[in-house]
């Protein structure tokens, strides 16, 4: 595995070859430029600076940091489209959540909530029996600190809904440390960004169908 490559403005390639690009995404980085003239800089721009063309694939929110998978050309971000479409592309987060969520070494646990839009409070979601999406998510706890009350959780998104893993464990009652969308003022308070990190991704490569499986570790 190659070792985190410096980018422009301090983003690193965690892998790099002729068809993708793996790159790390630091907390509070927009993936895709926003709108308005303060919304230019993101990952996508850094990367284009480094790989002219090179493509987006999925996003992470821009709170969420971790590993980001972009194209080199065109039938790369196609195929690796079509992976993320059928549900090919398996991804991990790590987060630290409040409460002494579940028990730490058990097995994993589904939360199987349908998430909609709600449209006076955009881009917020919530949980909507009626007319939200099938949404499904895998957890397990990794550590609980007693002292701070708070547990270390791996996740895993099943389906990719908007701001899913953070509307589901609120929805629990064990919202992400940092949230400020959907966590109360004090549980906000006891992080300067969101404790939220795409760990893990995994999927078949582009150009040769081999498997491809990287790592970064949160750094909170």
């Amino acid at each position: 595995m190659t070792l985190p490559e410096p980018v422009a403005d301090g983003v690193q390639a965690l892998y790099k070859d002729d068809d993708l690009l793996v790159l790390c995404k630091p907390s509070g980085l927009l993936c895709v430029p926003g709108r308005g003239p303060d919304k230019q800089d993101c990952l996508s721009a850094r990367a284009q600076l480094r790989w002219p063309g090179a493509l987006v694939v999925h996003r992470l929110d821009q709170a969420t940091s971790g590993l980001v998978l972009m194209a080199r050309h065109i039938d790369a971000q196609r195929r690796l489209g079509h992976a993320f479409a059928e549900r090919l592309v398996h991804k991990r987060y790590q987060a630290v959540v409040q409460g002494l969520l579940g028990t730490v070494g058990g097995d994993w646990s589904e939360i199987d909530l349908p998430i909609a839009a709600d449209w006076e409070r955009r881009p917020l979601r919530v949980i909507d029996h009626a007319v939200g999406k099938p949404s499904l998510t895998r957890w397990r706890a990794l550590a609980h600190d007693a002292a701070a009350q708070t547990a270390r959780v791996e996740l895993e998104p099943l389906t990719g809904r908007t701001h899913q893993l953070r509307v589901h464990l609120a929805a629990l009652g064990h919202p992400i440390l940092g949230d400020a969308l959907y966590a109360d003022a004090a549980t906000q308070a006891q992080a300067p960004r969101l404790l939220l990190h795409a760990s893990h991704l995994a999927f078949a490569h582009p150009g040769t169908g081999e498997p491809v499986a990287l790592e970064w570790a949160a750094d909170f």
